[in-house]
């Protein structure tokens, strides 16, 4: 399976009488993309906005983000299984508006202007675009479509998050579309059959094992996950690592995301880095599973099994990285998936999160297995904030977020929108003293 990303830089974003890409500036027609958008007839309206960076505004609460790509004619489909037809992803060529973002926020159910109700959506992902805040994040170098869609009031809370999923894959897709036909300034290929010769001897077979969702938090009947489908009763599914990175996974609607959005799934860290090794010639890069967490204890111990016996015995790996969906119960299925890896001769490395919140070791030790015994510590930022000021420009699913998030207010990292991933693609690491 052959990927290529054909990468155009965006350095402008400004509104347009037509959707097109002149060299670095990308022109949107709002009118055009508003009536694209409305034609999901559970949407009465959607408010768009373009920030750039530096601008002096904040956007919340974050739904998710995504970065604007469409796939080149005859290459594949668009997000399948969501917007497109279910053909695999992860082959072809995709063009990639670099630069670019669809942010969607959402106004949450009743008070969601606080964080939750419920866990179906409504966490407090802020988007902070100027400051020593937006520094903290990737997406304060971005020039983000920030989509806020607003539901007919007799739409059901589930329909209202599909709605904003819909939203946000038609948007990416439709910026991207004028990139299609155009030469680009630079290109990626990902061809796990294409790397150079070996150097003497015969470099480790390694495989990603990731958690896509953790079922601890639900999902809804139409939530989208893996390729369209909400992982209910997922058990260990073997996944080409194109696959991530063309639009077969997104994240889920729940508050649970906080540590991550599709726009890492997009742009995966340690994927990335796997191939950038393979193509090296340091490792062989054998492939990749997703798994979910799960909430009873014999599927725990049945998709651990079958995680671990997919990397042994169908993709012979000789070592795997594990990472983890976020909260405190997905490291049981990770530290399981690991400790049988270690069982069958796999070297393990586990990617964990800290979320102590008094900031000792002991607190953020959730547990241990035997044999598992590298591990590397991310940090959610439990004592790290940002004190940030009143602003004009504020955009919100509501007029009661708008109002919450004006300021001046101090972010927490949780709320602070990439600020944590759980992917690796944090800059925030726990260092005791």
């Amino acid at each position: 399976m052959r990927l290529t990303l054909a990468e155009h830089t965006i350095d402008e974003l400004t509104i347009g009488t037509t959707t097109e890409l002149d060299g670095s500036r990308l022109r949107v027609d709002l009118e055009e993309l508003h009536s694209y958008l409305l034609e999901d007839r559970r949407l009465e309206s959607v408010d768009m906005d373009l920030v750039n960076p530096g601008d002096k505004c904040r956007a919340g609460y974050v739904f998710d983000i995504v970065e604007p790509r469409a796939k080149e004619p005859g290459s594949g489909a668009d997000f399948p299984g969501i917007l497109g037809p279910f053909i695999p992803a992860g082959q072809g060529t995709t063009h990639v508006l670099k630069g670019a973002a669809v942010t969607v926020v959402d106004g949450g159910q009743p008070g969601g202007e606080h964080g939750f109700v419920t866990r179906r959506g409504g966490m407090c992902k802020i988007l902070e675009m100027s400051g020593p805040a937006s520094d903290a994040t990737p997406y304060g170098k971005l020039r983000h479509l920030v989509l806020a869609p607003h539901p007919f009031a007799n739409v059901e809370r589930h329909a209202v998050l599909n709605a904003l999923r819909l939203a946000s894959v038609k948007a990416s897709v439709y910026l991207a579309k004028v990139a299609v036909g155009k030469k680009p300034p630079a290109t990626q290929v990902f061809d796990l059959s294409d790397a150079p010769q070996r150097r003497s001897g015969t470099p480790p077979r390694v495989v990603y094992i990731g958690q896509v969702h953790g079922h601890q938090h639900g999902t809804e009947v139409d939530e989208a996950i893996l390729y369209g489908g909400n992982t209910q009763g997922m058990m260990a599914a073997p996944l080409h690592p194109n696959e991530w990175l063309d639009g077969a996974v997104v994240v889920s609607y729940s508050w649970g995301m906080r540590g991550l959005e599709t726009y890492f799934h997009q742009n995966h860290p340690i994927i990335n880095e796997l191939f950038r090794l393979h193509q090296a010639g340091e490792i062989i890069f054998a492939g990749t599973i997703a798994t979910s967490s799960a909430i009873l204890e014999e599927e725990l111990a049945r998709n651990s099994m079958m995680a671990a016996h997919l990397a042994k015995w169908s993709m012979g790996a000789d070592g795997a990285i594990l990472t983890k969906y976020v909260g405190g119960a997905p490291h049981a299925d990770m530290f399981e998936t690991a400790r049988r890896c270690e069982e069958l001769g796999i070297k393990t490395v586990i990617q964990a999160s800290s979320t102590a919140p008094d900031g000792r070791a002991e607190s953020a030790l959730l547990m241990t297995a035997t044999g598992v015994d590298a591990v590397v510590t991310l940090s959610e930022g439990e004592d790290m904030e940002w004190h940030v000021p009143l602003l004009d420009q504020v955009i919100a699913g509501n007029l009661e977020v708008e109002a919450e998030l004006a300021g001046p207010m101090t972010l927490t990292a949780a709320a602070l929108c990439g600020a944590c991933n759980n992917q690796g693609a944090s800059r925030l690491q726990p260092i005791l003293y």
